[in-house]
């Protein structure tokens, strides 16, 4: 399962050794495979929780509204489809309680988009998981990345924080920019954003997480299929990317 963690996006790697009991990421999904999520009476009556059924209603009316309204999920759905990868968001996009140190994921297995309705509960943070997932789903469609490598999974984070989340405002948030710390201030943040991803699948320490960005970082932070620019908050980025979809055969 890639947390919310071409042409180019493939680095040469070899395949990672076997590994029996890795979770990849699930136990953040507990709805992934069957289970059903039961708030205790504490969290009803403190946290207002028990209303999934109203939130899952939200959060899917979010994730049509923006297939419908946004630039950037519209040129990712073009992508997608344009891939031989068309997306029906009924098959491929599901709303679900997770756990919340994520706002979204990947699975591969089912070629499908979390939404986590408990975490991303406006429709801006949907328009932003919704496009840092369908990167990955892009990449996987059109590259076939094993997200049980290491390396894929670094590079397929790297280019999702790269299009879709690293503003000047997020690398503040991270730690990574402030006025007095603006150079490569975007690329800190790509990386940082990355290796967190990376942390949160594969459940290794941040010096490994790190390690396996940085070797994998330059060939995967100048790769910007499908989108062809990095997107600026505040700007018309998500609009001239859009629009300029059909030089890159997208419709």
């Amino acid at each position: 399962m890639n947390a919310d963690a071409n042409s180019q996006a493939n680095p040469d790697s070899g395949a990672d050794p076997p590994q029996t009991e890795e979770k990849w990421g699930y136990d953040l999904y507990p709805e992934r495979r069957g289970q059903k999520y039961q708030p205790s009476l504490a969290k009803i009556a403190l946290l207002g929780e028990g209303r999934e059924n109203i939130d899952k209603i939200k959060c899917e009316r979010n994730v049509w509204n923006c297939a419908q309204k946004s630039p950037i999920v519209k040129l990712m759905l073009a992508a997608l489809k344009s891939s031989g990868c068309e997306v029906d968001l009924s098959r491929h996009v599901a709303c679900e309680v997770c756990d919340v140190s994520v706002s979204g994921g990947y699975d591969p297995e089912l070629n499908q988009v979390v939404v986590c309705q408990n975490v991303a509960r406006s429709e801006g943070m949907t328009q932003g998981v919704l496009t840092h997932e369908f990167i990955h789903m892009f990449d996987y469609c059109r590259n076939k990345l094993d997200f049980k490598n290491i390396e894929h999974l670094a590079c397929t984070e790297i280019r999702a924080a790269n299009l879709s989340h690293c503003s000047f405002l997020s690398a503040v948030g991270q730690g990574d920019a402030s006025p007095f710390k603006i150079a490569k201030a975007h690329q800190d943040c790509v990386k940082t954003k990355a290796a967190l991803s990376v942390m949160a699948v594969r459940k290794v320490s941040e010096p490994e997480a790190r390690a396996v960005v940085d070797k994998v970082f330059d060939k995967c932070y100048n790769d910007l299929e499908p989108i062809g620019r990095r997107i600026r908050r505040n700007s018309l980025d998500m609009h001239k990317a859009y629009m300029e979809r059909f030089a890159y055969g997208y419709d």
